[in-house]
């Protein structure tokens, strides 16, 4: 069987670029006038690009990251998204569970033995529980960036969206290492505040097994900027670079499974629960 783009990519860095073009190739990540969701896509990131700031954020944090939301096991939560429809994703309009399910049987198909991916894969949006409970959809959805330096070319939208965002003009925060320091490493990084950093730090707080190439996926996923737009690389470390390609291998899945073919969830279910009794068992405070 022939190597997978990414897989390639991993040992050829030309095909690593040319793989992160493609993730914009046409019919997925539309996000022009032409597309018929522009208008809804459009104003959850003008929102966004407005409000997600340095303070905007560290609000987010203090808010969350009590773990005081309640306990809820991963089902329960999954259930909860059952009709949450992500209304910056230019690509589908259908519940987020159907994406749940498509996003990890692509990972299983393509990666049998390694049956946390396939897990990462169910869960990894159910940190959009946020927006059922109150948040607006700018602070659970969407692409995610760096806050507290510049905002990168290749964030969406950048040129049209940022103009009332209260760091564009503050000299701490608009230059090109803000206030960090090269290679400092994306976990020194503060990142705009959505379900990738929500669901990473539930799982962190409720000691999951998952291994580290796994919590890596689930937190940067929505890191187009970075791992597809070529930004943000003067703030990685050596780790970072190394757990790229976990988060390409496991992005072609979350992009490119997104379609109106739906599994069978209760013949599936079983297989989930189980490895959810095995990574992430029982109720987790979120």
């Amino acid at each position: 069987m022939a190597a997978s783009a990414v897989e390639t990519a991993q040992s050829n860095p030309d095909d690593l670029f040319k793989y992160q073009n493609d993730c914009d190739r046409p019919g997925y990540r539309d996000f022009s006038h032409e597309n018929k969701r522009f208008e809804k896509v459009f104003n959850v990131y003008a929102n966004m690009h407005a409000n997600q700031c340095v303070e905007f954020v560290q609000q987010m944090h203090k808010k969350w990251l009590n773990f005081e939301h309640g306990e809820y096991t991963i089902m329960e939560i999954l259930g909860k998204l059952s009709h949450f429809e992500d209304e910056c994703d230019p690509d589908v309009d259908f519940p987020n569970s159907f994406h749940a399910f498509q996003t990890a049987e692509g990972l299983r198909k393509k990666y049998p033995d390694k049956d946390w991916l396939h897990l990462c894969g169910f869960i990894h949006d159910l940190g959009k529980i946020m927006a059922i409970w109150g948040e607006p959809q700018y602070a659970t959805v969407g692409d995610t960036f760096v806050v507290g330096a510049e905002f990168a070319p290749s964030i969406v939208y950048r040129e049209t969206t940022f103009q009332n965002n209260p760091d564009l003009n503050d000299p701490r925060y608009n230059t090109k290492f803000g206030v960090y320091k090269p290679n400092c490493g994306l976990d020194n990084v503060l990142m705009s505040w959505g379900h990738d950093e929500y669901l990473y730090r539930v799982l962190k707080h409720n000691n999951c097994n998952i291994p580290e190439e796994g919590l890596y996926c689930i937190r940067y996923h929505s890191f187009y900027p970075w791992h597809t737009g070529g930004d943000y690389d003067y703030f990685c470390s050596d780790k970072d670079r190394e757990m790229k390609p976990w988060i390409l291998k496991f992005n072609e899945h979350d992009l490119y499974t997104k379609s109106r073919d739906f599994p069978d969830i209760e013949e599936l279910r079983p297989y989930y629960q189980s490895l959810i009794d095995k990574y992430t068992p029982g109720k987790l405070k979120w």
